[in-house]
Order: C-alpha cells, then sequence, then structure tokens
C-alpha cells in the first residue's frame, strides 16, 4: 500500500504516470480528489443547462465515474493536457444525461394548456398572479418540472414565426395582440398551434441543435458561453445555430 503522505508530495503528473506504471487504486482514488475540482467548475457553470431535470450532487456523482473512466482512457502522448482532456468528457457527460432525461416532454402542448388553466383558475380564486410554487402544488407537479416547462414555454413565444423569418436570426417576442387573448378564439388557437408546430420542429433538429437552441433561447446564453459548455469554438456554435434556424424557417414554411 502507497502511503498518503508520499502521495501528497508528488504532481497531477507524476500520480498519472505512476498509475499508468502500477495501476494502484490509492493513486487513482488520490487522483480522483485533486480533480474533483474541475467537476464542481462545470456543474456550477453549466446549471442551467440541467437545472431543471437534475440536482448539482447527481452531476458530482457522475463526474466522479467520468474521472475515474478518463484516468484509464488518458494517454499522455496522445492526448492534451488531463484537465483539458476531462473537462471535455464531463461537459459531454453532463450534456448526455439532460439528454435522457427527455428536454423537452412529449406531450407539451397539453402540459402547457394545464398549466395556463391552472394559472387562470388560481388567478380568479386568490385575486392575483399564483406563485410558481402555489400553481405547481396546485397541479401536484414537482417544482422542477414545473419551471422547466416554463423555459420550454417561453422558448416556444420567442421562436416565433416573426423570428424564423427573420434573416439576421435575433431574438424577437411573440406579438399576438394587445389584447386578452381569451377573448379572441381564433388567435388563441393560432397561437397554440404555432407553438405545438414548433415544438415538433424543435424535435426534429440534431441533438447538438436542440441544445443549442435551448441554451440560446431559454438560458439566455450567449454565443461564447455555450461554446464553453459544449467544448467547440464560438464560430461554430454560430454554424449550428444557423443551421437551427434554416430548419425551423423550412418545416415552419411547409406548416404555413
Amino acid at each position: 500500500m502507497v502511503p498518503a503522505d508520499y502521495l501528497e508530495e508528488k504532481t497531477n503528473e507524476e500520480l498519472l504516470e505512476m498509475y499508468k506504471a502500477e495501476g494502484k487504486l490509492e493513486v487513482k482514488q488520490a487522483l480522483v480528489m485533486r480533480y474533483l475540482y474541475i467537476v464542481r467548475t462545470i456543474a456550477l457553470q453549466m446549471r442551467n443547462v440541467y437545472s431543471g431535470t437534475l440536482q448539482m450532487e447527481d452531476i458530482i456523482n457522475e463526474g466522479v465515474i467520468a474521472i475515474m473512466k478518463s484516468i484509464d482512457r488518458y494517454d499522455s502522448e496522445r492526448d492534451n493536457k488531463f484537465e483539458t482532456f476531462i473537462s471535455r468528457r464531463i461537459r459531454g457527460m453532463i450534456i448526455d444525461l439532460v439528454r435522457k432525461n427527455d428536454w423537452m416532454p412529449r406531450d407539451f402542448r397539453k402540459q402547457v394548456k394545464l398549466v395556463e388553466d391552472a394559472q387562470l383558475a388560481l388567478s380568479r380564486s386568490l385575486g392575483r398572479q399564483p406563485s410558481d410554487e402555489e400553481t405547481a402544488e396546485f397541479l401536484e407537479m414537482d417544482i422542477r418540472k414545473f419551471r422547466k416547462l416554463q423555459r420550454m414555454s417561453i422558448m416556444m413565444n420567442v421562436l416565433s414565426l416573426d423570428m424564423i423569418t427573420d434573416d439576421e436570426g435575433e431574438r424577437q417576442s411573440l406579438q399576438l395582440s394587445n389584447g386578452d387573448v381569451d377573448s379572441q378564439p381564433e388567435k388563441a388557437f393560432l397561437k397554440g398551434e404555432s407553438r405545438q408546430m414548433l415544438a415538433e420542429a424543435v424535435e426534429s433538429l440534431k441533438e447538438k441543435e436542440k441544445m443549442v437552441v435551448s441554451l440560446y433561447y431559454v438560458e439566455e446564453l450567449n454565443m461564447g458561453q455555450i461554446a464553453q459548455i459544449l467544448g467547440v469554438s464560438e464560430p461554430r456554435i454560430s454554424q449550428i445555430h444557423s443551421s437551427a434556424i434554416r430548419k425551423l424557417k423550412a418545416y415552419m414554411s411547409s406548416y404555413m
């Protein structure tokens, strides 16, 4: 068994070489503890990405497993610095976890309608706009799921037909009318139909395109922040965003 004080004197690079040569578990454990800060840092950077579906403890637990796997796979002669190597894999792990948790509900339109009906009913009974917690409790829905649904609904409104037909792809708000939508059934219907079609259009995108759309319009991150999260260049994120908007425009044009 390797003494703990002996391991403490070694640099990270020396520990990696030692583990590669000897494969001792205590060396691997020491490395995991030294690199755990990277998991925590990335978990904080990406908390807006997973906050609706996962807890930070889930990310850190999975991050420990990712570090252990990466230590076994790392090749100092072939790969970049280990910090870079592990950072990319942790970001990918978080994106995979979000993807597995189904970032957009399949019955999205139905759930949004339930939320809108609940908010209207509570507004009438309370005499004021209900809080998120009150609405979620009324629906017997987990507050994290409720807030995720709200963000998805906001994205559907932001990704309006006006935005999709705009060549610059800049954010524009959905402008149906200044009046009460409930008093205008035709416009209320069109709003619901458009939102449903947009949900289907977004779901038809590739995984990275969906992620960029979600991070840009729901979480309101800029291109640089998204590039950091996905581990690619900012111009590449701009290309992915433009591709997604072109596909959404084509999808909605065929619908119209």
